[in-house]
């Protein structure tokens, strides 16, 4: 299971661990709008399996922001005298818009990796 977390985290081919599913070295510092390989250098693994493959990692990338958001709120509270401080809200936000980027790279690859077919 780490092993597969690393490979998750260096961006590797979930079938041969050689060529990278984007085009981007490294998923964690960059911004916009991701750009995918369509298939793998090395063994040629089709990433995208259809249209509308990655809706389902919409659903992976919105349970990572809600548990982020649940941890910044848990972290923060600590600073604050009420339960609840209004102060609170723009700092959830700072952090769910800055690991945005993070999050949409991060859902993709946890998708393709699990979908992938371990029988072969």
């Amino acid at each position: 299971m780490s092993n597969t977390l690393t490979h998750i985290l260096k961006n590797e081919c979930p079938n041969c661990h050689k060529g990278k599913v984007f085009k981007d070295k490294n998923i964690f510092l960059n911004f916009g709008f991701p750009k995918m390989n369509e298939s793998c250098s090395h063994c040629h693994y089709t990433f995208q399996k259809e249209p509308g493959y990655f809706f389902g990692a919409m659903y992976v990338n919105y349970g990572l922001t809600v548990a982020q958001a649940i941890a910044t709120y848990c972290i923060a509270q600590f600073f604050f005298e009420k339960t609840f401080d209004l102060r609170i809200i723009p700092i959830i936000a700072g952090v769910i818009i800055s690991f945005s980027f993070f999050n949409l790279r991060f859902s993709r690859l946890l998708w393709i990796y699990m979908f992938k077919n371990y029988s072969s």
